[in-house]
């Protein structure tokens, strides 16, 4: 096992593999869109494997692959599948916005995908095109259909925006009723590609639970996973859960056990940092696998205490602003 210069075991790997995305959510990239990468400036899969192999050499368990929208990758399940192969790792997820997912849970479901996370900001249609600009709702809950159906774990996402989607916060809370899903709650991050950042959030946590709370004054606070970066609750008599987290505040930092690799190979310790290690360089300059992981825990032995302080540490000074497209969701 790797562990960072805080005591903290990293076991847990973040993997994007596209910056692209089929819809076009205002609070990850500009309405207009963002300059997509070009094929050559993506790792390739043959890359991202060696990467995942190593990494999981070094004790990471899970990998989540995340994007963009990681099905619009060409080829994507034939990466998936082998992946699922590599020895010694034990649990692949991904996180996806449902659109293009439906038709595939079968396969997902044979490779041995035990949970997704789903993107859902709401479940009124006008709403979803309002935030989304894209008509796509019936396939996304056609996709969390189908991902109950063959018993995957879902955990649907939600991330709350002042003015925009706070009314659906409880009709989401209600599908935790009779649907054995766990729907969490996001407060918004400055992460849209955008120059818009806001000295306060209106939306924490706290109100969040408030607002839920109103509605169902007996929601009961249950033990949080190891590692877990919700407050995870349960309203009696539901089949589902409820979770709120906290990553704009940023109150899990100290079990954090997870790094990230973008699109462009960029390694992230912190999703709050600017990248501190251009892995994709290593490996298109032939470095061996011992010279990449001797890079690889050198970078995570410098890792910032919290995302306060690695947003303090970036090399860029300005605001944060980056879209989670080209981060990895």
């Amino acid at each position: 096992m790797v562990k960072d210069n805080h005591g903290r075991t990293i076991n847990y790997l973040r993997l994007a593999v596209t910056d692209r995305c089929n819809l076009r959510c205002f609070y990850c990239m500009p309405e207009e869109g963002i300059d997509w990468l070009s094929r050559s400036e993506l790792m390739t899969y043959e890359e991202m494997l060696r990467i995942c192999s190593l990494l999981v050499k070094m004790g990471v368990e899970k990998i989540r692959i995340t994007g963009g929208e990681p099905f619009v990758r060409k080829d994507i399940m034939k990466f998936l599948t082998t992946l699922s192969k590599i020895q010694g790792l034990q649990q692949i997820t991904i996180t996806t916005n449902g659109v293009l997912t439906a038709p595939i849970v079968p396969e997902l479901k044979k490779l041995g995908i035990k949970s997704v996370n789903l993107s859902l900001d709401t479940l009124d249609r006008n709403r979803f095109f309002s935030i989304a600009k894209r008509d796509e709702l019936p396939k996304v809950l056609e996709t969390l259909e189908q991902l109950l159906l063959h018993d995957i774990d879902v955990k649907i996402n939600a991330v709350v925006m002042d003015g925009k989607n706070t009314q659906d916060i409880l009709p989401l809370v209600e599908l935790t009723k009779e649907l054995p899903v766990s729907v969490r709650f996001i407060e918004e991050m400055p992460f849209n590609g955008g120059d818009s950042h806001y000295a306060k959030l209106q939306w924490n946590y706290i109100r969040i639970l408030e607002t839920i709370k109103e509605k169902y004054p007996d929601i009961q606070k249950i033990p949080d996973s190891l590692y877990s970066t919700s407050y995870n609750y349960h309203i009696p008599n539901h089949k589902g859960n409820v979770g709120i987290i906290a990553a704009y505040t940023r109150t899990f930092c100290g079990t954090c056990n997870r790094i990230r690799i973008t699109p462009l190979g960029m390694l992230k310790t912190c999703l709050y940092d600017d990248g501190v290690l251009n892995i994709k360089e290593l490996v298109r300059n032939n470095f061996n696998d011992e010279a990449i992981a001797s890079h690889l825990i050198n970078a995570i032995q410098h890792r910032a205490k919290t995302g306060w302080e690695a947003e303090k540490l970036r090399k860029e000074k300005a605001p944060v602003h980056e879209s989670m497209a080209t981060i990895g969701g």
